[in-house]
């Protein structure tokens, strides 16, 4: 049964037949309930007025043999004396149940007597002579005329007569239309609602096929993308722009993300192992040297080697901390502080600074400001310059130094991670360029910016904004 119903079309299909088919039912009940009693109303009003008709020619001396309702013809009529016996009947009548009395054929009356009329004095307010009452009492029964068994519908009715005493009336009027027109209803309600819930059943199949065929292609051609191991796939987007279209829309958009990330993996993981290649090979090289012949021993080169292969992996850890998505944490830090101490021991430096905090990891901004000095004093003929001031609502650091700049073609690749804009710079001396990446993926986690423009002495200007520190009403 669940792997019947484990689509969401057939469970759609499913539910959308029983809440039709609750509601056909509870509706055809309804309908059937309304109409029987429409009719049994109907039917109720016809025999009152028969019973009426009867009582009024009572009242006025009518002999029971000159009764017009006696006939037949409009349905039973019995008329009964105030002790229950029956005084008078419709011809033909064969068989009844539902009255007071069961009899068919009249008997005499019998005179009452004074207990009687007290009783029927006690029972209620009594009728005067010729006065009919004005209320109706109804019940259901059956009668057999002339062989013909039918249901009824009967109305009784007292009436108070001028030489026969009390008496009361019943009159039936048949069911036969009430029955009929139900079995009818019935009939149609039976054969019609199967057909209505299959129609029903057959259009939600078909309709919620159509709506989610488009969600079976993206299906599919996600699980192509998977088996190829091919990103650069997307799936197909329809034109019908509601929530499929919308969950196409976004899902292609997940998947050029994921070949961005995926396609920045592998560059990252393919240029590390070049950077780390060339120190590793340069050390082993001077080890196996020095194994061979101790005299000839670089050491300064190989510390040299160790130390540029401790700074790159270093970046490299930072890197992946950073791509993991590590928090920059919520410490106040001072801007001004920080860039005096990140300048402090290097010449040529110019710092002017006014306080400023920020909000973030005072270890990762301290980078940052390193990486920008790094990259300056390496590209400056002379002098580099701090500055540390206010704009807005936020804290911006300026690095300038009065070297060659950076192309304007450049100045958003250059924070590219591995790359290196002089080609006739070494690799000793240029690094493994990681610093200005880091400083740019640092900058964001930290909710600022690092830009690349040209500096007030024609040389390069780094500017980096971030966000102040935002202090409540004391």
């Amino acid at each position: 049964m669940r792997r019947v119903f484990g689509s969401v079309r057939a469970r759609a299909t499913l539910g959308a037949t029983l809440v039709v088919a609750v509601a056909l039912v509870a509706a055809g009940a309804a309908v059937l309930l309304s109409l029987r009693s429409n009719l049994i109303g109907e039917a109720g009003t016809q025999a009152e007025r028969s019973a009426r008709a009867v009582a009024s020619e009572l009242a006025a001396g009518t002999p029971y043999g000159k009764l017009s309702g006696l006939d037949g013809d409009d349905g039973p009529v019995q008329v009964l004396d105030e002790h229950g016996r029956l005084v008078a009947a419709s011809e033909d009548l064969e068989k009844i149940s539902g009255t007071d009395s069961e009899q068919v054929k009249p008997r005499p009356a019998v005179k009452p007597t004074g207990d009687d009329d007290d009783d029927a004095d006690d029972a209620g307010e009594p009728l005067e002579a010729g006065e009919i009452s004005g209320e109706s009492v109804f019940s259901n029964g059956s009668a057999t005329i002339d062989g013909d068994a039918e249901d009824y519908r009967f109305a009784a009715v007292e009436v108070e007569t001028h030489d026969r005493g009390h008496l009361k009336v019943y009159a039936g009027s048949p069911l036969a239309a009430e029955h009929g027109a139900v079995r009818t209803a019935l009939t149609v309600m039976l054969i019609g609602f199967p057909l209505l819930l299959g129609v029903v059943a057959a259009v939600t199949w078909l309709v919620t096929r159509r709506a989610l065929r488009p969600v079976e292609g993206i299906r599919r051609e996600m699980a192509a993308i998977t088996q190829s191991e091919d990103l650069a796939r997307r799936v197909p987007e329809p034109d019908t722009h509601d929530e499929i279209a919308r969950l196409a829309s976004t899902t292609n958009e997940t998947l050029a993300a994921l070949e961005t990330s995926v396609e920045r993996q592998r560059r990252f993981v393919a240029d590390a192992s070049h950077e780390l290649r060339s120190p590793i090979a340069s050390l082993r090289t001077q080890l196996e040297v020095a194994a061979a012949h101790p005299e000839l021993l670089d050491l300064d080169g190989a510390v040299e080697d160790t130390v540029r292969l401790q700074r790159l992996a270093a970046d490299l850890l930072l890197l992946a901390r950073l791509d993991a998505g590590e928090r920059p944490g919520d410490a106040e830090v001072d801007l001004a502080g920080l860039a005096r101490e990140a300048a402090g021991g290097r010449t040529g430096v110019t710092v002017d600074a006014e306080p400023v905090e920020v909000t973030g990891s005072r270890g990762q901004l301290g980078r940052v400001l390193a990486n920008l000095l790094d990259n300056a004093q390496r590209h400056a003929r002379s002098d580099v310059t701090v500055s540390v001031r206010r704009e807005g609502d936020r804290a911006v650091v300026g690095v300038a130094d009065d070297g060659d700049g950076v192309p304007e073609d450049d100045r958003a690749r250059i924070f590219e991670r591995f790359v290196r804009l002089d080609a006739a710079r070494s690799r000793d001396d240029g690094g493994a360029g990681l610093g200005l990446a880091i400083a740019r993926d640092v900058a964001v986690r930290h909710g600022g910016t690092l830009t690349a423009g040209r500096g007030p002495a024609g040389g390069a200007l780094f500017e980096l904004r971030l966000p102040l520190v935002q202090r409540g009403p004391r």
